[in-house]
């Protein structure tokens, strides 16, 4: 039974049940931003959660890549009923091939050469499209208000961007939550692979679970 909203679960606690509750939560918010996303890029768009995975820290850099792999990082903190902070992770070749795609710029380089704020805004635009989706389905399974705030892209080494994102959370837990995601479009000629590193404030993960009247050991 629960002790109360001010205990922490952790989430490599979650049982198998719990974690289909959040994969099914992905697939509808994908499904709400296939139409924001088909409207941005002029073109169909298809978006799927094939899976969610709770695993610990020392996992998550070998799940998204290479310490040394050029990454676009885009992180949104959560505030309301079950705050945290959310990072979408994509490889620096995917979200250039999006960003061209979006803005039919096909010169656009988000690593070498001069920053391309147009490219920039439309990476933020698409993390935030995702994640406000996301959260809108998850506030419509537990009637939590969760509130994303304006996204900030980084772009660097995963291994640099992983760091930052474990440190801040890892005094209160050595678990992540990764939302797979997959992006088709272009009649799914261009199809691209992101990670939701999902890293919720203590007791969070109680309160979602709670909303949706999950016992602890389901």
């Amino acid at each position: 039974m629960w002790q109360g909203v001010e205990d922490i679960m952790e989430p490599n606690r979650l049982s198998a049940f719990q974690l289909d509750v959040l994969r099914e939560a992905g697939n509808i918010g994908a499904g709400h931003a296939t139409t924001s996303m088909s409207k941005l890029m002029n073109n169909k768009v298809d978006m799927q959660v094939p899976s969610v995975h709770i695993m610990p820290f020392d996992e998550v850099l070998e799940w998204i890549g290479a310490s040394d792999t050029p990454v676009a990082g885009i992180m949104i903190r959560i505030y309301g009923d079950a705050p945290g902070t959310v990072y979408f992770i994509l490889h620096v070749e995917e979200a250039e091939s999006l960003v061209k795609s979006m803005t039919q710029h096909s010169d656009i380089q988000l690593v070498h050469g001069e920053t391309n704020h147009f490219a920039e805004s439309a990476i933020k635009e698409t993390g935030n499209i995702l994640t406000g989706s996301y959260l809108s389905a998850l506030s419509d399974f537990t009637g939590l208000h969760m509130q994303p705030s304006v996204p900030f892209l980084h772009i660097d080494m995963a291994g640099a961007i992983v760091s930052h994102a474990l440190i801040e959370v890892s005094q209160v837990t050595d678990h992540a939550l990764i939302i797979e995601t997959e992006i088709s479009y272009g009649g799914k000629s261009h199809r691209i692979h992101g990670n939701f590193l999902f890293l919720p404030d203590p007791g969070s993960f109680l309160k979602l679970f709670q909303s949706l009247g999950i016992e602890e050991n389901e």
